[in-house]
C-alpha cells in the first residue's frame, strides 16, 4: 500500500520513527527517576534566566565559545562539552540601590523542586575565567551555584527558605576553560538568613557540614530551584558549562540546555 506522492507506508513509517528519535536527541530532555518508581522529564524548556532574582540589566545568556583566548589550544581552548556555554555578565556599579552592583542567577525553578538537600552528592562546574575579572575582585571573584531551598527545621518551623550557595575557590587557569571544580571538595558553603548560623557566610561550610547543620530532626530541607549565578559584588564577564547536579551534566548550548549522563 502506497501513501501520497509514491512513498511507501513502510518508509513512511520509518521517517516518521527517526524524525522522532531526531527531536528528542536535540531537545535535551532525559528522564530522570522521580523517587516514586516513576520518571519525570528534565527538559532544556526549564531553564533561563530566574527573573525575580535579577537585579540591574546583567546578562546570562547561552553563547557559542569562548574559543580561546588568543594563542590558546588544545581541549582548554573550547568549551568542555559541544561548542555553547552560559555567558554571564554582570556590572559592579550600575544600580541606584546599595549595594549599587548588579545580580543574576540563570537556573530552572521546575525539574529541581522538592528534591532533598540531603541527596546532593556531587555539584560543580567548569568556567572560563578571565585575568581582568581577577582585576576587578580579586582571585576569588568567581561565579556561584545556588540552591533556593526549604530548610524544614525542627527549630523553625515556620520560616521557609534560605539559599543554599557555594563559593568557589579561585579559578585554576585563566583565560582559557579550567578543567572541573568540584564544589564538594573545593571552595565553601553557606545558607542565607537565620537558619544555620553555624553556617552562615562567615562560617565557611564544607557541603557535609552544611548538610548535617540542616539536620535537626525535621522533615528534611528540600530544593525549590537550582541556579548558576554571580553577583551582587564585582562585575564579572566569562562563562560557564558543564554544571554537575548528582548524576547529570547540564551542557549549556545555543539551542537549549542539553542533559548528559555523568560518567
Amino acid at each position: 500500500m502506497s501513501t501520497r506522492f509514491g512513498v511507501t507506508r513502510r518508509k513512511a513509517l520509518t521517517v516518521t520513527a527517526l524524525a522522532a528519535i531526531v527531536a528528542s536527541a536535540l531537545s535535551g530532555a532525559s528522564a530522570v527517576a522521580d523517587g516514586n518508581g516513576g520518571d519525570r522529564e528534565r527538559g532544556s524548556d526549564h531553564w533561563g534566566v530566574i527573573t525575580r532574582n535579577t537585579i540591574g540589566s546583567p546578562v546570562a545568556d547561552l553563547r557559542n565559545g569562548p574559543f580561546g583566548s588568543f594563542g590558546v589550544t588544545g581541549p582548554s581552548a573550547r568549551p568542555p562539552y559541544g561548542r555553547g556555554s552560559l555567558g554571564i555578565e554582570v556590572a559592579d556599579d550600575s544600580t541606584s540601590l546599595t549595594p549599587p552592583s548588579e545580580k543574576v542567577d540563570f537556573g530552572n525553578e521546575v525539574d529541581f523542586f522538592g528534591d532533598p538537600v540531603q541527596g546532593l552528592r556531587r555539584v560543580g562546574f567548569h568556567v572560563f575565567q578571565t585575568g581582568e575579572n581577577e582585576s576587578y575582585g580579586g582571585p576569588e571573584n568567581m561565579p556561584n551555584i545556588r540552591f533556593e531551598i526549604d530548610p524544614n527545621l525542627a527549630a523553625l518551623p515556620n520560616d521557609n527558605y534560605s539559599t543554599l550557595v557555594w563559593v568557589p575557590e579561585a579559578a585554576p587557569v585563566t583565560n582559557r576553560w579550567s578543567g572541573f571544580i568540584d564544589a564538594t571538595s573545593t571552595g565553601y558553603w553557606y545558607l542565607t538568613g537565620n537558619e544555620a548560623p553555624a553556617c552562615d557566610q562567615a562560617a565557611e561550610c564544607s557541603l557535609e557540614e552544611l548538610k548535617d547543620a540542616l539536620d535537626d530532626g525535621g522533615a528534611g530541607a528540600t530544593v525549590y530551584t537550582a541556579a548558576v549565578g554571580k553577583g551582587r559584588d564585582h562585575m564579572w564577564i566569562g562563562a560557564v558549562d558543564g554544571l554537575r547536579i548528582n548524576q547529570n551534566l547540564y551542557d549549556f548550548e545555543t539551542d537549549g540546555v542539553r542533559t548528559r549522563r555523568a560518567g
